[in-house]
């Protein structure tokens, strides 16, 4: 269901694509009973991908307006006083309409600007989906409780195909729109969430016009994919030093074996601790044949981090800036979710990538010992 809704739910900065000159006017309208004062909060996402508020207007006989002046269309929130959740709107300058039901509004579009109009295309086909989805789901929960095996097995196979539907919308939608912020965005996700190759992202980046590559969200995108092409296989390893358990500095250069795994993992990934004892067998089989581990922890507390390492066994070297995802060598290696983790050759070449459970002990024995 995540992948339904991914977009509505993205946490994101202020965007930009585009200019205006001549402000913005939100008309609101609430149907339902919304009590005169009650208070609307148009917010927008800080860098720590917080709410913050930038306007409030008092709704007075189910009427309601804001006023501005925007840089360039982004994608910003309403939070309605009394009423749990926010409703995402392109803030862009124009006359942007928004009319909804109080105990509805989660079927409540913005709309009277290009880049609302299509952000409320691609709403209405998510939430068809969603409500397939759902439909299924539920019926799923049906078979499974009668023990109906057949009607089980088929509703699964009929969700899988309602997945792959919504993937191939959501790529069929970029290629349609490519001036649409809601278009870099959606691609944006397919990145994070490795649901199409980067290769494939790529391409369909270089459809976008030239302002919305050039837009905010269109650099930062386009930033991740140059950071990735910088980690495929066959690519040399960004080089990179960092804080040992014991205050040192450590770089990569100085521990490289002949074959050397930097391993992205941290204490409360759960994951990446399962997978640590796979590490550890090849690491100890391996070791005197040159294959070294660098593990780049994401941790926050340097508590964790330590009771993690002895608590693993994790007898190799280990670096981390204790700064979570923000950690400049996650960052460097565009590490977005852990584990990760890359093979280097001996001269810090990229031989493979994310190798877990068998697969890496093939890979190892392959290279150390042919």
């Amino acid at each position: 269901m995540k992948k339904f809704l991914a977009v509505a739910t993205i946490a994101i900065s202020i965007i930009a694509c585009g200019t205006g000159t001549d402000g913005y006017t939100i008309n609101g309208e609430i149907t339902g009973g919304m009590n005169d004062s009650t208070k609307v909060y148009l917010k927008t996402m800080d860098s720590t991908k917080k709410l913050v508020d930038i306007d409030t207007a008092l709704i007075i006989a189910g009427k309601f307006k804001f006023e501005g002046t925007q840089d360039a269309p982004a994608l910003h929130y309403m939070v309605f006083e009394g009423i749990r959740g926010n409703w995402p709107l392109m803030l862009e300058n124009g006359t942007i309409s928004y009319k909804g039901q109080k105990d509805s509004l989660i079927f409540t579009n913005a709309e009277g600007t290009p880049q609302n109009e299509f952000f409320a295309n691609f709403l209405k086909e998510q939430r068809k989906l969603r409500q397939m989805a759902e439909s299924i789901n539920g019926e799923m929960r049906i078979a499974n409780q009668t023990r109906d095996t057949a009607t089980l097995s088929s509703l699964r196979e009929e969700y899988f195909e309602l997945q792959e539907r919504s993937q191939n919308f959501n790529k069929e939608f970029i290629k349609n729109n490519p001036s649409a912020i809601i278009s870099v965005l959606l691609l944006d996700n397919l990145l994070k969430t490795k649901a199409i190759p980067s290769k494939e992202v790529r391409a369909l980046f270089d459809g976008f016009t030239e302002d919305l590559k050039k837009s905010k969200p269109g650099k930062e995108l386009s930033e991740q994919l140059n950071a990735m092409a910088a980690t495929e296989v066959g690519a040399s390893a960004p080089k990179f030093s960092g804080p040992t358990p014991d205050g040192k500095i450590l770089a990569l250069n100085d521990v490289k074996g002949k074959l050397t795994l930097v391993d992205f993992w941290a204490a409360w990934c759960r994951p990446c601790r399962a997978e640590n004892p796979n590490i550890v067998s090849v690491y100890h089989k391996y070791k005197d044949k040159g294959f070294n581990v660098v593990g780049v922890s994401l941790d926050r507390k340097s508590e964790d981090w330590l009771k993690a390492i002895e608590a693993d066994s994790l007898a190799w070297n280990h670096v981390s800036n204790l700064q979570y995802f923000n950690d400049p060598i996650a960052k460097m290696y565009n590490i977005n979710a852990i584990p990760a983790a890359f093979l280097l050759d001996e001269n810090g070449v990229i031989v493979a990538k994310d190798l877990r459970g068998p697969a890496l002990e093939e890979k190892v024995a392959e290279l150390l010992l042919n």
